[in-house]
């Protein structure tokens, strides 16, 4: 896949540019694989509240149901298509395994049409793989990271991204994720061999309010451009900054340098290296 700048023919098309999505293999998604109805991310909870803010409209798009869990294990797997998912930046490829199940996952980069993959600990290292993280080696990049063996794929899912295996202690084996922290994660827990796909994704420039528009995304004000009544950052004469020693949200709670993670989580004795140290 190549990262292209469109041609100047406008001035949002001078500032935009693409994911030519040349090597992916087909167009249509496989019809047994997609959830049923389409799937809106309006920004509102079950009550119909505004959650998330700047949210709604947007492409009609179908959820691809991903195999996070790589739970057939030992069945050699042949990659039918690499394909678009519109639901994630990743790209995803369609396994065909021998006993004729289809289930979709995401491919790594290096993934092409017709190699074969596998799970379990008898898997090689390769691309596509899926392997407890005891039986993968120092220095390999992996990704699709279980934190509890058997509940599925929760990290390093994004395009590009990969962790790295440091070491290995007792029943955990110590990750470097992607954000520079470093934690320890069970070692029966499941990762794929490789770096996610469409690493070229970051580069891109959507150049213009309407493509992200149709991306699902509405306008956001700045705050200082607002009355006081609705921003504690709005008001004052002409251009003016803030007009305090820290930003707030739009509901006076501090937004810079506040720490938010629990200081109980239960997580916190699994981290080594947190992500904000320097």
């Amino acid at each position: 896949m190549t990262h292209l700048k469109k041609k100047p023919t406008t001035a949002t098309r001078h500032a935009s540019s693409i994911v030519w999505r040349d090597a992916l293999s087909r167009s249509t998604p496989e019809r047994s694989l997609l959830a049923k109805g389409l799937y809106k991310r309006q920004g509102r909870n079950n009550t119909g509240k505004i959650t998330v803010r700047h949210r709604g409209g947007g492409e009609k798009r179908k959820l691809r149901i991903i195999d996070w869990k790589r739970d057939k294990v030992g069945i050699q797997a042949r990659v039918e298509s690499i394909e678009y998912d519109p639901m994630r930046t990743a790209n995803i490829a369609l396994l065909s395994y021998a006993d004729g199940e289809k289930r979709y996952i995401l491919a790594p980069e290096g993934l092409a049409v017709n190699d074969v993959v596998e799970s379990g600990e008898k898997a090689t290292i390769k691309a596509g793989n899926a392997l407890p993280l005891s039986m993968i080696p120092v220095g390999i990049p992996i990704h699709n990271i279980e934190i509890h063996h058997g509940k599925g794929a929760r990290i390093v899912r994004s395009a590009g991204a990969a962790a790295m295996v440091q070491s290995k202690e007792a029943d955990f084996v110590i990750l470097q994720l992607p954000s520079r922290e470093v934690r320890k994660i069970s070692a029966h827990a499941f990762a794929t061999i490789g770096q996610v796909s469409n690493t070229e994704w970051k580069l891109v420039s959507f150049g213009k309010a309407g493509r992200r528009r149709h991306m699902g995304w509405r306008p956001e004000v700045r705050g200082t451009a607002m009355h006081p009544n609705n921003h504690p950052h709005g008001g004052g004469e002409g251009r003016s900054g803030i007009g305090m020693k820290a930003a707030k949200s739009p509901w006076g709670k501090r937004v810079q340098g506040v720490k938010t993670r629990d200081k109980k989580k239960y997580s916190n004795v699994f981290l080594i290296k947190d992500r904000r140290a320097k």
